[in-house]
C-alpha cells in the first residue's frame, strides 16, 4: 500500500453532520488534538500557578486563576479542534438545547452550587487556610472546588459541604480579616484571698505567655462574688490560627495561676456546703 492510498483510506467518509462528511482521518484528528490540547493546557497553567506561589500569591487566588484559565483554554481547545475538523458550532445547538432542558429539571441543585462556588472564589469571603465555624463544626478550608468546600475538622476528619451552604447560612470566620482572637479565662478564690494580689498574680501568669498580644493589653476583672468564690476573669488577644492553639495557651496560663497561687497561700475555691444541725430533738414515745 502506498502513500496515496493511505491518504485516501483515511478520507474515506464514514458519516456526515450537517451536510460536513466526517472521515476516518477526522476521527483520528480529534482524540489526538484533544490529549495534546489537554497535554498542553495542563503543563501551561501548572507553570503559571508555580510562578504565583513562588510570588507569594494567596493560595485562593491562585486557585481561582487556575480555574478561570483552565476553562478559558478549554472552551479554545473545543472551538479550535471543531475548527480543524469543520464542523458548524451550529451542529451542537440541539445538544446544548437538550443539555439545558436537563439542567433545568433535574440540576437544580448542582448548577445552586457551582454558581455559589464560582461566587466564594471570585468574592473570596472564604479562603482556603481560613478557620470556619458552620452549624457548630470548626474547621480549616482546604479546598474550595466547583460543587463544594473541602473542610479539615479539628478531630482530622474531613467534610465536604454544599458550597450554596456557605452562601445560605450563618458563617463564622475566625481568620477573614486577620488571626486575632480574644479569649478569657476564669479563675475563682477563696472569700478573704487579698484581691489585689490575686489580680497581679493572674496578670502575671498572662504576660509571661509569649504568644499573647501586648496591644490590646490583657485585662484583670474582679467578676462577681459569687456563692463559693471570688470570682476574676483575664480577658486577652493572641495570633492564633486554630482553636487547639488557643486552648493550648488557655492550658498554660491555668497551670501558671495554679503555680502562683500555691506559692502565695491563695487557695482556688471549691464549692462548699454548711450545715446547721437544730439540737432542739423531740422524741416521740410510741402509745
Amino acid at each position: 500500500m502506498n502513500l496515496t492510498e493511505i491518504v485516501a483510506f483515511f478520507k474515506e467518509p464514514l458519516f456526515s453532520i450537517h451536510d460536513k462528511v466526517i472521515s476516518l482521518g477526522d476521527l483520528l484528528l480529534l482524540p489526538s488534538a484533544l490529549f495534546v490540547g489537554y497535554f498542553l493546557i495542563s503543563w501551561s497553567i501548572k507553570l503559571i500557578t508555580m510562578r504565583m506561589r513562588k510570588k507569594g500569591v494567596a493560595p485562593d487566588v491562585v486557585h481561582l486563576v487556575r480555574r478561570i484559565l483552565f476553562i478559558i483554554a478549554l472552551l479554545a481547545l473545543f472551538i479550535t479542534i471543531l475548527d480543524l475538523i469543520n464542523v458548524p458550532i451550529t451542529a451542537f445547538a440541539f445538544l446544548s438545547g437538550a443539555v439545558a432542558i436537563g439542567f433545568g429539571f433535574g440540576a437544580q441543585n448542582i448548577i445552586n452550587n457551582f454558581i455559589s462556588g464560582w461566587i466564594l472564589m471570585w468574592e473570596r469571603p472564604i479562603r482556603i487556610g481560613d478557620f470556619l465555624e458552620v452549624d457548630g463544626v470548626k474547621g480549616n478550608v482546604e479546598a474550595i472546588n466547583t460543587r463544594s468546600t473541602r473542610i479539615r475538622r479539628t478531630d482530622g476528619v474531613h467534610m465536604m459541604i454544599p458550597n450554596s451552604l456557605l452562601l445560605e447560612n450563618t458563617v463564622v470566620n475566625w481568620t477573614l480579616i486577620d488571626n486575632m482572637t480574644r479569649t478569657t479565662v476564669s479563675v475563682g478564690v477563696a472569700y478573704g484571698s487579698p484581691c489585689r494580689k490575686v489580680a497581679e498574680l493572674i496578670a502575671q501568669a498572662v504576660d509571661e505567655q509569649a504568644d499573647i498580644l501586648k496591644t490590646p493589653a490583657p485585662v484583670v476583672i474582679f467578676d462577681d462574688f459569687g456563692d463559693n468564690a471570688l470570682m476574676f476573669v483575664v480577658y486577652f488577644w493572641m495570633n492564633a490560627s486554630v482553636e487547639g492553639h488557643l486552648r493550648m495557651i488557655r492550658s498554660n496560663i491555668r497551670y501558671r495561676i495554679d503555680e502562683l497561687f500555691s506559692e502565695h497561700d491563695i487557695c482556688i475555691a471549691f464549692p462548699q456546703r454548711d450545715i446547721h444541725v437544730d439540737g432542739k430533738l423531740t422524741l416521740h414515745k410510741a402509745d
